[in-house]
C-alpha cells in the first residue's frame, strides 16, 4: 500500500519514541509471560476477514476511548499490531502519552505475521 507523505512522516516521528519488536520477539513474549496482550488495532472489516488466533482487538479509531477501560493497569504489557506496522506505532504512541509503559509495535503487521506463518483465525 502507498502512503501520503503526511502520514509517513507521522509514522516516522511516532517510531522515535516507540520500540518494535519482530514477530519471534512477540512469540517469545507471549510464550514467555500469558499476561502479555496481542492487540489487533486494524479497522473492524480488517479484524473480521482474519486475525491472530490468540490477539483481542481494538480497532485504532476507538482506542483513546477505550484502551483505559478494557486494560485499566497501565504496566499491562501490550503488542501492537496492524496491517503493516504503521498504525500500531502511532496507536503504541499514544498509549505511551497516556500513559501505558510497556507498549511495543509489531514490525511488518498482520502481513508479516501471515508471512511467518502465525496462527491466524476468522473473525468473530
Amino acid at each position: 500500500m502507498q502512503h501520503s507523505p503526511g502520514f509517513l512522516k507521522l509514522d516516522a516521528e511516532a517510531k522515535k519514541h516507540v520500540e518494535e519488536i519482530s514477530n519471534a520477539e512477540a512469540r517469545a513474549r507471549l510464550a514467555a509471560n500469558p499476561k502479555v496482550v496481542l492487540l489487533d488495532v486494524r479497522e473492524d472489516s480488517e479484524w473480521l476477514a482474519g486475525h491472530a488466533a490468540e490477539a483481542a482487538h481494538l480497532g485504532k479509531g476507538v482506542l483513546e476511548r477505550d484502551l483505559e477501560l478494557r486494560f485499566p493497569d497501565p504496566n499491562t504489557e501490550l503488542i501492537m499490531y496492524c496491517g503493516g506496522g504503521f498504525r500500531s506505532a502511532l496507536t503504541c504512541a499514544v498509549a505511551l502519552q497516556m500513559g501505558y509503559r510497556k507498549v511495543t509495535s509489531l514490525t511488518g503487521g498482520y502481513q508479516a505475521m501471515v508471512a511467518a506463518g502465525w496462527p491466524m483465525k476468522p473473525g468473530a
